[in-house]
């Protein structure tokens, strides 16, 4: 019963400051380094932040891999603050994926054995059921339609 209680007592603000402790992950982005200067500037700018357990950076791949307690969008935050473009690293391995050369997944700039991310790529653009398209297909609305019928 007492977790009941508390729980109402946070809801009308007499909580008792609890903070909700972070989860243990792996964050990896994608950072542009040319030199040891970079490298070792964002390194320094990583490893000084509260929670980082551990940081290893792969030069040739631009690959910054960041574990601990730690929350993705403040390390990005944290990265860009030293001056760098940083996005979270949008390849997966290519065996991975179902159409690897398609041409939404396939990337030039990616690394050996990479492509990009489809999830990433379909929950931005609108799923079609194939129902739908064979619909499409034969539509009085569609200019390019079967003129067969």
């Amino acid at each position: 019963m007492g977790g009941a209680l508390d729980f109402l007592a946070s809801l009308l603000g007499g909580g008792h400051g609890y903070k909700k402790r972070k989860q243990f992950q792996t964050v990896e982005l994608r950072v542009r380094m040319d030199c040891e200067g970079c490298e070792l500037k964002v390194r320094n700018a990583l490893s000084t932040m509260k929670g980082v357990r551990s940081v290893d950076i792969n030069r040739k791949q631009y690959k910054v891999t960041v574990t601990g307690y730690v929350e993705p969008h403040k390390v990005v935050k944290r990265v860009q603050s030293t001056g760098k473009k940083a996005e979270i690293w949008p390849y997966v391995p290519y065996n991975v994926v179902a159409r690897p050369y398609a041409a939404q997944t396939y990337d030039k700039k990616a690394p050996a054995g990479y492509v990009r991310n489809v999830e990433a790529i379909r929950v931005s653009s609108q799923v079609v059921k194939p129902e739908e398209q064979l619909a499409a297909l034969f539509s009085d609305d569609n200019p390019n339609a079967c003129s067969i019928m």
